[in-house]
């Protein structure tokens, strides 16, 4: 069965074999979190007008701080719910994979 992960050097902050893909993006469901002190809310807000407003987190590892590398939809809108409050990474700051 597949696997997709979201890795920040050797540490790895989502795996799962049960994801949602939109818009070429791997949406992890929150039980996928590994160590869910490695996020950090922020402020930043972003809207889709399908899927509506997302919030983001900036990543902690070791001293290494990446900001606004992930977002999620805590209120999607209906043609979005199958994304609520799964994580997306922004794959030019975390390294997002899939293995057989």
């Amino acid at each position: 069965m597949p696997t997709a992960k979201a890795t920040i050097d050797n540490t790895v902050l989502a795996e799962t074999t049960h994801w949602e893909t939109v818009e070429g993006n791997i949406y992890f469901p929150p039980s996928s979190i590994k160590d869910p002190s490695l996020f950090v809310p922020t402020e930043l807000s972003t809207f889709c007008p399908w899927k509506g407003h997302a919030s983001y987190y900036s990543v902690v590892v070791g001293e290494k701080t990446i900001p606004n590398a992930v977002w999620y939809y805590a209120e999607p809108y209906e043609a979005a719910l199958n994304i609520k409050d799964h994580l997306a990474f922004y794959t030019n700051k975390v390294n997002v994979t899939v293995e057989e």
